[in-house]
């Protein structure tokens, strides 16, 4: 974690658990799962599979941290990585997964913020103009940023004080500063983002708090009631494999806190995913709507159904209640017509449709 992570970081600085165990065994609680999932990659050979290798890692994470709303000591981590592709759409890939699952769990005020930090040589200038500009600021920036600018400047672009931010406001930009191959990436990442309409923000502050990020940075910070800042973050890292032992591999990913996401969703939505429920009259209906809603299951599709016996009336405020964006009941009518009555529960609109068709005004 010191070599991938940087030691200049605040999760090394001041947030890994390290000690000794009863054995003198020498541990680290897990920050982060990126490294971690390197070192699998790495362990068990997966460069000498198909490439590109898509992971997916879900893992409790541990940072001491002052406890507050949406931060805790502990918490649950997941994320997506791509392994062995430099191509801009890989980077777009891992862009547009987080963005489909912050849509579906129905997370409002989110905008998707991007950057570019360069590959090794941009940085490496881009750090020398920037040292530059920190030294003529040295006496109006935090303590912090001062040790920053000595060790690494580009952590200094990163603080959140906001007398610092105020001063930074100014800094020169590392778009100014990147290759023509570095930029023809990121204005591919642009285009392709443009095109899959997915909207962003450029934003030459985003630099994320690890040093292992390479290129494409990114960021879905979030403006609800329940908490304001990042849910969602990652980039490239095409240093890191190698720098953990493993060949030169070019990789890119996310990862998002399970706590913070669910704490901004909100408790009420939690249980409104009901594509449709199928309510029933009888024993005939109620056999017929159990083996709809398990064929309708199979096919990717949230159905539900009643457990409780309730009357028809009962069956259609619990429908209401768990959000179900269509609903229906059926009877020893429907069964013989094959057809049942399907009700858009946020219009009202009826659709006369075959039990086969369900599906077609469900995704329609």
């Amino acid at each position: 974690f010191q070599r991938g992570v940087g030691d200049t970081t605040d999760i090394v600085q001041k947030e890994m658990y390290s000690f000794v165990d009863k054995g003198e065994n020498y541990l680290t609680l897990k920050p982060e799962s990126t490294a971690a999932v390197v070192r699998a990659y790495i362990e068990h050979r997966m460069d000498s599979d198909i490439q590109p290798v898509k992971l997916y890692y879900i893992s409790p994470t541990f940072r001491y941290e002052r406890p507050e709303s949406g931060r805790q000591r502990q918490f649950h981590q997941f994320g997506i990585e791509i392994f062995g592709s430099d191509n801009p759409s890989a980077d777009v890939e891992v862009i547009s997964a987080g963005y489909e699952l912050i849509r579906r769990m129905g997370i409002k005020n989110v905008k998707l913020h991007i950057n570019t930090l360069g590959d090794v040589k941009c940085r490496k200038k881009y750090n020398e103009i920037l040292s530059d500009f920190l030294e003529s600021k040295k006496d109006h920036l935090c303590s912090l940023c001062n040790d920053r600018r000595i060790k690494n400047p580009l952590r200094t672009l990163d603080c959140k004080n906001e007398n610092c931010q105020n001063e930074l406001k100014t800094a020169p930009t590392i778009l100014n500063v990147i290759g023509d191959e570095c930029k023809a990436h990121f204005e591919e990442v642009k285009t392709l983002l443009t095109a899959m309409k997915i909207p962003f923000i450029v934003d030459t502050s985003i630099v994320r708090g690890l040093d292992y990020y390479t290129k494409t940075v990114f960021e879905f910070i979030a403006e609800t009631p329940n908490f304001s800042g990042t849910i969602c973050g990652g980039g490239r890292y095409n240093t890191l494999v190698e720098q953990i032992g493993g060949k030169k591999t070019p990789a890119v990913g996310f990862g998002a806190g399970m706590e913070r996401l669910l704490l901004i969703q909100g408790d009420k939505e939690i249980l409104k995913t009901c594509d449709v429920f199928l309510g029933y009259r009888g024993k005939e209906g109620k056999l017929k709507a159990f083996t709809l809603i398990n064929e309708l299951r199979k096919q990717g599709i949230s159905a539900e159904s009643d457990n409780m016996e309730r009357s028809v009336k009962a069956q259609m405020k619990f429908a209401n209640k768990i959000g179900a964006k269509f609903s229906a009941i059926i009877g020893e009518e429907e069964i013989i017509n094959n057809k049942l009555s399907l009700k858009n529960m946020s219009n009202g609109e009826i659709f006369e449709v075959d039990f086969s068709k369900i599906i077609d005004i469900i995704n329609y």
